[in-house]
């Protein structure tokens, strides 16, 4: 029988930035998930998926992967103008430290966006496993 996690991510207490833990039954539904908390940060309304962008990153170990997998979407957001809603086809390989996704939303002029991410941190960051489940922590500098 699988286990249901219901609690896909949840925002922390924080005085300047934004802060979340994001969970999953597995590392890659960990990962789908901080990358979902992010994209709420960016905008936290229904965005509607009329374009679409494969990415991949390396890391060197689980905190650089998450890092590098977010940071991959900043530049999305500042270069492209793309505001993200949702990842689709996620491979995870966690021995090699490498990711790939295809990440869908729409144009950035079409919402009114109203937090501008500066940085991803490593403040704080963790990836791990807790008891049957996945936990990360990220700060966001805004």
């Amino acid at each position: 029988m699988t286990k249901v996690l219901i609690e896909k991510f949840k925002f922390l207490e924080h005085t300047a930035d934004i802060k979340f833990k994001a969970f999953g039954n597995s590392i890659k539904e960990v990962f789908e998930n901080s990358a979902l908390a992010l994209f709420r940060v960016f905008y936290d309304k229904k965005v509607e998926e009329k374009k679409a962008y494969k990415i991949k990153v390396k890391g060197n170990d689980l905190e650089s992967l998450l890092y590098n997998f977010l940071e991959e979407f900043l530049v999305l957001f500042d270069s492209k103008n793309f505001l993200p809603f949702r990842i689709k086809n996620l491979e995870l390989n966690e021995k090699k430290f490498k990711i790939s996704a295809v990440v869908v939303g729409d144009e950035l002029s079409n919402y009114n966006a109203h937090v501008h991410v500066k940085a991803i941190t490593y403040s704080g960051m963790f990836v791990k496993k807790q008891k049957n489940n996945w936990v990360s922590q990220v700060l966001v500098d805004v």
